[in-house]
Order: C-alpha cells, then structure tokens, then sequence
C-alpha cells in the first residue's frame, strides 16, 4: 500500500456494474460523436431535469466552470457577498471573474452563510450573492430571497454538495436565479468530471447554452463572449448509468450517516443542524470537535491507523492570500475545529465502528 493511501480513505467514488457503462460506451464507438453536445450529453441532461424536476439544465465541464459561468451569465461586477466557509471555487472563481469576495459569517449550527449579517455588508457596489449550501444542507432561502429582492441583488447557490437534497419539497437546485451542481467522482453523483448550470429563467439558460459554448449561435455565428464548458459522452455516459442507482446510493449514506451518529453519541462533538424544511442527501459526515488540538489529536491517531480524515473545510476562506482580510470569527473558528469522517457506498459497518473506536481512544487521553 502507498504511504500516502489509506486503508479507509476518507471518500472514494461509487462505480456502476461495469458492464452496463460498457454498453452506453460501445455506442459512443459505433457513432464516433465524443464531444460537442452529443447525444448522450443531451440524453443526460433531460434524465436529469426529470429527476430533479427542474426546467432548465446544462451539463458542463467541472463545478467550478459552471460557477465562473454563472458569475458571467448574470453580469456581477464589483462586490458580491459570500461565505468564507466553503471549497476554495467558490471564492476563488468571483476574483477569477474580476469581482471581490466580500465575506459574511456563518451560522454555527448549519454552517451557511448567517444571513442576519448580510444586510451590513451590502454597499453600493455590490451586484450579488453568491452563497453555498455546505454539506448539502440547504442555506436560509428565504431570508436570503427577501435581502435580494430588496436590494436588487443577483443570487446564485454554489449547490456542489445538494444532488437529491430537497428544500420546501422542491430540488434546492430550484431556487435563487442560477444554482450550480458538482458532479465530480467525490460527490454524491458523479460524472466522473463534470458539473451543471441550472436556472428557472428560459433568457438565462439561452445565455447559458451560448457560453459554454464559445458563444456559438450557429456554424460562424457568435452571439457574446463564451468558453469551452462542455463535457463528453463518455463522461455522460457515466452519469446516466449512476443516476440508475442514485436512490439505493442516497439510502445507503443515510444509514452509515445515522450509524455514526449512534456510535459517536456521548462524546463531546457537535455535528451539524440540518436546516428545517429539508430532506437531506446525507453527504458527508462532518465532526466538530471543542477545540483545534482535539481535532488535530484525533486526525493524527485516525491517519496512524490507516483512517483518512479531512479538515473540511480548512482554513477559513478568509485567509487566503489574495483576498481582503475580514472578521469572520466563527468561520475560522470552527473551520479549525472540524473534520469530515470517511464516508462512501461500501463503507462497512465493521470500519465505522473502527473509526468511531479510534476516536474515543483518542478522547481519554485528552
């Protein structure tokens, strides 16, 4: 084994019978159509749409360029409000754009963005929102809504971690004017690669479909500034053969999530408070611990035993170094504090308890 790999790594990605993508593989051959919207680029798209019972969907190359696109899409200049408390796309992609990343603190019990603290962080020349439903655990919408609209402020959701995750009965892909997914091989549905720009408004998903397409309208014909955001069918076809089995998958991190909830019960860690109105995907495991050194303690002695951990999300966004330095005191405290346990489809019992044993070896000698 390497010395860098894990015997329990701390994610690791769901694989579909292998026959069954061999079979969507072996048309990909008989057609010789890799790329620029094929049909199973296409054939994915609408399974997707009709599982999440959204109107409008465009399956692009990664999460991150769905995000930078969307931050296009919707024209944001200047400032745009944000969470220090996410993956390092979602900042890095708004200075990316040309934009500055003004954070705002986060609520302690979700995670997301507070959005009591949003309204005195808006100046003149802020454009947006741009804030991430962490863990899949749908921020306030509605709270979040009713600043935007008062304001006159553009909202999108970096959704990376939502597949399946429903919010007021609705995909919480539904709401704000764009929501972006990840599909990438660590996330809950994957394409191996891969991500999606998903919006309610027929003018933004035409802009859209333009730009991710080099702002082609038409053989010759360019209709604004564009990229190269699109996906092949060979990363289709795995995501059409995945989302065969997305329930079974979903159901299955369900019970390892609540499992650890029962194993760990009686120990000092704070996990997280799923927010109301939700039917949550169950993603990933995050543990809070008291105090940095517990965290740190407990990472260590899981890594000597072949447990990979995660200090997920770590640092506070607002540490970066090409950001404007703000006060974000819970985000980088509990930043310090947390780690995501191992969790994936065919995590066993026998290495749950084994992670969970570890870890309370750990708490008697602190």
């Amino acid at each position: 084994m390497s010395k860098n790999r894990k015997e329990i790594p701390v994610t690791k990605p769901f694989l579909p019978p292998r026959e069954e993508y061999e079979a969507l593989i072996n048309e990909v051959w008989e057609r010789n159509w890799l790329t620029n919207n094929g049909p199973l680029v296409q054939r994915l798209e609408e399974e997707l749409k009709e599982y999440l019972g959204v109107p409008h969907l465009n399956y692009v190359s990664n999460g991150t360029i769905a995000l930078q696109i969307a931050i296009k899409v919707m024209e944001l200049k200047g400032e745009i409000i944000t969470t220090p408390f996410s993956y390092v796309a979602t900042t890095s992609s708004i200075v990316w754009e040309g934009c500055k990343p003004v954070f705002v603190d986060i609520d302690p019990d979700t995670l997301n963005i507070d959005p009591d603290l949003i309204e005195e962080a808006i100046t003149d020349e802020t454009t947006g929102i741009l804030a991430t439903h962490v863990f899949g655990n749908p921020c306030d919408i509605d709270a979040i809504q009713e600043i935007a609209d008062r304001y006159n402020l553009k909202v999108i959701y970096d959704a990376a971690h939502c597949f399946g995750t429903e919010y007021k009965g609705e995909s919480v892909y539904s709401y704000g004017d764009i929501s972006t997914a990840s599909f990438h091989a660590t996330k809950l549905f994957h394409t191996t690669e891969g991500g999606a720009i998903i919006t309610n408004d027929a003018e933004i998903n035409h802009k859209v479909q333009r730009m991710r397409n080099f702002g082609h309208a038409g053989p010759g014909n360019f209709e604004g500034v564009g990229i190269n955001g699109k996906n092949s069918e060979f990363h289709a076809a795995m995501g059409i053969v995945n989302l065969r089995y997305i329930e079974k998958v979903i159901e299955r991190r369900k019970e390892q999530w609540l499992y650890y909830q029962n194993l760990l019960s009686g120990l000092k860690i704070e996990g997280l408070t799923v927010s109301s109105n939700v039917d949550f995907n169950y993603s990933y495991y995050p543990a809070i611990f008291e105090s940095e050194k517990v965290a740190i303690n407990v990472k260590d002695t899981l890594e000597e035993s072949g447990i990979a951990p995660r200090r997920y999300f770590y640092p506070s966004l607002s540490e970066l170094g090409y950001v404007d330095s703000r006060k974000v005191e819970v985000s980088k405290d509990i930043s310090q504090r947390i780690l995501c346990l191992p969790l994936y489809h065919d995590l066993t019992e026998e290495q749950q308890q084994n992670i969970a044993t570890t870890i309370k070896k750990t708490f008697q000698f602190v």
